[in-house]
C-alpha cells in the first residue's frame, strides 16, 4: 500500500508589505528544509514518486530545499487548492495521487497538514508519534502514514502514522 508524507513548511519570515502566499523562509527554515530532507532520506528508504507542493513561497522553498537531500529526482505539482486548505480539502488533494505512485510527499501548511494527518491515523497508528504530533505539528514537522488502501479510497482512519519528526538544521 501507498505511503503519504505530510509536510509542513519550514519556517518563513513575516516582512512588512508581503502578502502572506509570497513570505519566504526565514534563516531557521532554510536551515531545517535540508535537515527534513536528510530525516526523509534516511526513514523512507526509497525516493518518493511524486511531491504535491502548495504555490505558496515558503512551500517552494521548503520543497526546493528538501528534495536535494533525497538522492533522485522527485517530479513537483504545484497544487492550489493546498494553500489555506483544511483537512477535508486536503484529503481530496490525496486522493488524485495516481496508482503508480508508491510513496507521495504532500508539502503545505497549518492547521491542513495536522488536521489531515490525525484524520487519517487509524488505531493502530504508533501510539508516540500520534502524542508528538497532537502536542504540537510545528513548522518542518513531519508525519509519515501508511495507507491501508490505494489513494483513490483514502478515508478517515485508513492510514497508520508510522512516524512524526521535527528535523531542525
Amino acid at each position: 500500500m501507498p505511503t503519504l508524507v505530510i509536510l509542513r513548511h519550514a519556517k518563513s519570515a513575516w516582512p512588512l508589505g508581503v502578502a502572506d502566499e509570497d513570505r519566504p523562509l526565514n534563516h531557521r527554515g532554510r536551515r531545517d528544509a535540508p535537515a527534513a530532507g536528510t530525516w526523509l532520506s534516511q526513514e523512507l528508504g526509497e525516493v518518493p514518486g511524486l511531491a504535491v507542493v502548495s504555490p505558496a513561497e515558503r512551500t517552494r522553498q521548503t520543497w526546493g530545499l528538501v528534495a536535494p537531500e533525497l538522492g533522485g529526482t522527485v517530479p513537483m505539482v504545484l497544487e492550489p487548492d493546498i494553500y489555506a486548505a483544511d483537512g477535508a480539502t486536503l484529503l481530496n488533494v490525496v486522493r488524485t495521487v495516481g496508482p503508480e505512485i508508491s510513496t507521495a510527499v504532500l508539502v503545505g501548511h497549518n492547521p491542513g497538514c495536522e488536521d489531515l494527518a490525525a484524520s487519517l491515523s487509524g488505531p493502530d497508528s504508533d501510539p508516540v508519534a500520534r502524542s508528538m504530533m497532537a502536542i504540537k505539528y510545528p513548522t518542518a514537522g513531519i508525519a509519515v502514514l501508511q495507507l491501508t488502501t490505494p489513494w483513490a479510497d483514502v478515508t478517515p482512519g485508513s492510514a497508520v502514522l508510522t512516524h512524526f519528526a521535527v528535523p531542525r538544521g
